[in-house]
């Protein structure tokens, strides 16, 4: 996990705590300013960079154009969820469809098994880690029975937050053409997701494990598919402290982040469509040095 001071605030929510249970998170589109730059040198087709105190586009690239958000979309997936979850140490039974749909679409799992009772806890940790389609399937199932019936949910709460251009299909993101945002509105969907104590934990985890079972009695090893490939520090001006990674064929490589200065300055970036598995990972790590405000000062 990153930053010392984001884990002690998380250490003093409560482990039963729920979106519904606080406040309701604010959220608006950031606005572009006569400041706002044209990110022109990275590999990603579309990137937004917002500044998250400020609530303006530092610097962009086709960032209101429609994308495919790929396993970006999971961080909905865990926001949903989250609000419908009442008790995370309850156990959910893993269907064999549920296994065997997520292996025979060629999705990342988490790698839970037919018959294993896994704690709903897990199978957040599951979604948004190793970007597991069979956790986010028994997610939607224990959440609204279905997962057409808690793609419903997804796109009731995309419009209660008042994002105009996304429609999600599923609670995995492979692939469907009316399954899409914007890097704007996905860049939302992270800032919002973060102040859910409960999500802002699980998505700024490096490694998990899951609770013992019979079926995997020393628990599934768990590694974030963004942490693996980066410390978070290599910007030099500001910490990645969370994020989620996102990948199909016809979406090709995403990353939503967020990153914080040594003052406590937060920017979120979400970036698309790149060529390579590492891609993102190198736009992040250029756009936050290059695109920060206050970067000179720590360069």
């Amino acid at each position: 996990m990153k930053n010392e001071e984001l884990l002690a605030a998380l250490a003093r929510a409560s482990s039963s705590e729920t979106l519904s249970d606080i406040t309701e998170p604010q959220i608006a589109y950031a606005a572009y300013t006569d400041k706002t730059r044209t990110i022109s040198d990275c590999a990603s087709e579309y990137a937004i960079l917002i500044d998250v105190d400020e609530q303006t586009v530092v610097a962009e690239k086709n960032g209101e154009d429609r994308i495919y958000p790929a396993s970006m979309t999971k961080i909905m997936t865990l926001i949903v969820a989250v609000e419908h979850i009442t008790d995370f140490n309850e156990r959910y039974t893993m269907d064999f469809d549920i296994v065997n749909d997520a292996y025979l679409a060629g999705a990342s799992i988490a790698g839970f098994s037919t018959g294993e009772k896994v704690p709903l806890i897990d199978l957040l940790y599951g979604a948004a880690l190793p970007s597991g389609a069979d956790a986010t399937a028994a997610l939607a199932r224990y959440v609204a029975g279905s997962e057409e019936e808690f793609a419903k949910l997804m796109n009731e709460k995309a419009r209660s937050m008042g994002l105009r251009s996304t429609h999600f299909e599923n609670a995995s993101g492979l692939h469907d053409k009316n399954h899409y945002s914007t890097p704007h509105e996905m860049a939302l969907i992270l800032e919002y997701a973060m102040q859910s104590p409960k999500i802002a934990e699980i998505l700024s985890t490096y490694t998990y494990t899951t609770t013992p079972t019979d079926e995997h009695p020393e628990g599934i090893f768990l590694v974030s598919t963004m942490f693996k490939k980066m410390r978070g520090d290599e910007s030099g001006v500001a910490e990645v402290i969370a994020g989620k990674t996102g990948y199909t064929v016809e979406a090709h490589n995403c990353l939503a982040s967020m990153a914080q200065t040594p003052e406590g300055h937060r920017y979120v970036l979400v970036t698309a469509s790149a060529i390579g598995e590492y891609a993102p990972i190198f736009d992040a790590i250029d756009i936050y040095k290059t695109y920060i405000p206050l970067a000179e000062k720590y360069k």
